[in-house]
């Protein structure tokens, strides 16, 4: 077994401690991965206030180097920066694993943490750590060019918000509203701006309008303001919700072109409602979608790449991790922590433009 140290809660609700563990001797398809960057996502939070198995590790937006492989891996070697997102495995002989698309995989896909892995019985445990350990096919080349702190929730939030986009035709001659400008939104806002559609942001509040227009928005409506939102009747194809609080559907449905589609990747708490009426004028669709599959993952960090599209984040030492949790609870972060795991408890200055923690966005169309 492998000696590995990383922040795991111990109880339900209870802070983030340090923490000793092992993770498995490598299998000849596995490689080791030292973890450099590790995001902080909003399913973090729900794994350590409402989870049942302790002690969690969370954490699986990852950037790392390869430090060890297995005698099979054909695709690493000791020195390579690689990414790694929430998902380490899979059945591989299901439709949706042969299609590339794991996530959907009919066995379930082994979560990055908090899954039992079939191939040892053991908890996965995540990128809260110094170490991880899993098989090389979920593990990608960290394309060049691509800062590696900010790079990290492009394996949660950016492959989230890439696929719909992609799927549902985000490109030159179509309108995309974006509700929520967060994590997942800030991103879908850039993916979607380079894609070549016009790009509209909805947001609750009227101050970030200037800032989504510098991420790449061509229009920003405030939902909250019943006249702009009736303006927009019939404007848009696709309409991607990103929202994580309760909120209602239907004057984004009533927003949808004929043929729209209304695509929910944001989990508010409690039932969605919407009239059959909203999706029966219009031949309108209700869908959702959620992270991605091999293939897709791999596509998404070349489309980044070429864009050079990236999150803007704020870098924080792994001791600071429970404040970064409660100010992501508060929603009091533009627009996603990442955890320098090297730091240690010193940390390094990640000045690029602004205070010494902050990245500013390095997507070089938008700025």
């Amino acid at each position: 077994m492998r000696n590995a140290t990383g922040w795991a809660a111990h109880r339900q609700g209870g802070p983030l401690e340090p923490w000793d563990f092992t993770r498995r001797d490598l299998l000849g398809d596995d490689v080791a991965v030292r973890v450099e960057y590790c995001g902080v996502c909003a399913t973090d939070i729900s794994a350590v206030n409402h989870g049942s198995e302790f002690p969690v590790v969370p954490g699986h937006e990852m950037v790392g180097e390869i430090t060890a492989t297995g005698d099979a891996v054909t695709r690493f070697r000791v020195g390579d920066k690689v990414a790694v997102g929430n998902i380490i495995d899979s059945c591989g002989v299901c439709p949706p694993c042969l299609a590339g698309r794991e996530n959907w995989c009919l066995r379930y896909p082994t979560l990055t943490y908090g899954s039992t892995d079939p191939k040892d019985g053991l908890t996965t445990r995540g990128g809260y750590s110094s170490e991880y350990v899993l098989p090389e096919r979920f593990t990608y080349h960290l394309p060049e060019g691509l800062d590696p702190a900010a790079a990290a929730p492009l394996m949660c939030a950016g492959i989230t918000t890439y696929v719909p986009l992609k799927r549902w035709g985000a490109g030159p001659g179509r309108t995309v509203g974006i509700v929520g400008m967060g994590g997942l939104g800030h991103l879908a806002l850039k993916i979607a701006h380079h894609m070549g559609a016009e790009v509209v942001q909805f947001t609750r509040t009227a101050d970030k309008a200037d800032e989504a227009r510098a991420l790449g928005a061509d229009d920003v409506v405030l939902s909250t303001d019943e006249k702009e939102m009736a303006a927009q009747t019939g404007r848009f194809d696709l309409i991607l919700d990103t929202v994580g609080a309760a909120h209602s559907l239907e004057p984004y449905m009533a927003a949808l072109a004929m043929d729209g589609t209304l695509c929910v990747v944001g989990i508010p708490p409690g039932d969605l409602t919407v009239s059959p009426l909203s999706l029966i004028v219009g031949a309108k669709t209700l869908a959702g979608a959620g992270s991605g599959g091999t293939a897709e993952t791999r596509e998404m960090l070349d489309f980044c790449a070429e864009h050079g599209i990236v999150a803007d984040v704020e870098v924080m030492r792994p001791d600071q991790v429970n404040e970064a949790l409660d100010r992501l609870a508060r929603n009091d972060v533009r627009y996603r922590f990442v955890l320098d795991m090297a730091a240690g408890g010193g940390g390094r200055s990640a000045d690029k433009n602004t205070d010494e923690n902050t990245y500013e966005s390095t997507d070089k169309a938008t700025g």
